[in-house]
């Protein structure tokens, strides 16, 4: 997959205000595959930023890499704002990261269902010391539309959790 070059832009102004701010991120990734990772490392420099990237696509890897407790997964679902949540506070506590991301959802073309349809992502934002968010969407198109828009949205949310611009 391509990386736009407006999701590129972004990811450089998150790189650079995560630079200036000196918070570290880790995304932990199920829908998107890493792709998250992927847009921010195409950029030169990424390094001082990005500790690092879980790819959890399995229950199981959700469980044995971030610590989101089997039983949880099971009553929820993976596709949850519980378990998205988890996520992240599981990449914060296994990483060296100060701002972890997490995505969790239902990219398509099926497995959706009434309650949780095609394009429905659950998104966890965890900052040390400070907060656990969630957010929920549902993003309209097919497969490569709704990652593409959840890599987008992530990024956003990671620089709004960064702050303002100092200045």
């Amino acid at each position: 997959m391509m990386i736009d070059a407006r999701v590129l832009a972004q990811a450089e102004e998150l790189l650079a205000a995560s630079r200036a701010a000196g918070v570290r991120i880790a995304t932990a990734e199920s829908c998107t595959g890493g792709l998250i990772a992927a847009t921010l490392t195409a950029i030169a420099g990424s390094s001082d930023v990005v500790d690092r990237g879980f790819v959890t696509y399995s229950n199981q890897a959700k469980t044995a890499m971030l610590g989101v407790p089997a039983g949880l997964i099971a009553s929820v679902g993976a596709v949850s704002e519980a378990v998205a949540r988890r996520m992240a506070e599981g990449a914060l506590t296994r990483s060296s990261a100060q701002l972890a991301i997490a995505v969790t959802g239902i990219a398509g073309p099926g497995g959706g269902s009434p309650d949780k349809p095609v394009g429905l992502v659950w998104f966890g934002l965890a900052r040390t010391g400070r907060f656990t968010a969630s957010l929920r969407h549902v993003f309209p198109g097919d497969r490569q539309a709704v990652r593409a828009a959840t890599v987008a949205e992530a990024l956003l949310l990671l620089r709004a959790a960064i702050g303002p611009e100092p200045g």
